[in-house]
């Protein structure tokens, strides 16, 4: 099985005001994703991590990303970066990339953290699962990448802070 997830932002102070995560604290959300992603996910499925895995995070992220069930694949976020100067970390990871296209199901889907207003296979059955924008309606192209019958927003704010599949994603816009 195939999930995707993005935004998790381990470690990062400001995203519980900023996406009012419904958290009292860094360690009730951590600890709820890493519940929320285990009790989805088998050791065996594959788990696209769709960027912003940690920002500023103080603790051990080998440890947390070795806790997270599944084999993880990365397409790098805007607050990657410093947690990745760690050689460590980065080998939680069975590839990392920008963008990627793989199969699902037959299906063919562009991955990016970005949302992306064309990619390939948008106009002919191609399907796209990014990041970035979580539940911000202000961002600028929030309603236009929505409006797109096959983008799909992995970010943990609108998939109840859960690794999600992309049937679920497809079912979600119906």
């Amino acid at each position: 099985m195939k999930y995707y997830i993005a935004d998790t932002h381990f470690g990062d102070t400001r995203i519980i005001n900023l996406c009012g995560r419904p958290y009292k604290d860094l360690e009730e959300m951590t600890l709820s994703i890493i519940m929320n992603w285990n009790s989805t996910v088998d050791p065996k499925d594959e788990v696209y991590m769709l960027g912003d895995v940690a920002y500023r995070y103080k603790g051990n992220l080998r440890l947390l990303l070795d806790s997270l069930n599944g084999k993880k694949h990365l397409l790098i976020g805007n607050h990657d970066s410093g947690w990745m100067k760690n050689p460590a970390n980065r080998r939680a990871f069975r590839s990392i990339d920008i963008m990627s296209k793989i199969q699902d199901g037959g299906r063919r889907v562009v991955l990016c953290h970005y949302p992306l207003m064309a990619f390939d296979g948008s106009t002919n059955g191609g399907y796209h699962v990014f990041g970035h924008i979580h539940n911000n309606t202000n961002e600028p192209l929030y309603n236009a990448i929505n409006s797109m019958k096959n983008a799909f927003n992995a970010g943990v704010d609108v998939n109840g802070f859960a690794p999600v599949t992309l049937d679920q994603l497809i079912e979600s816009k119906q």
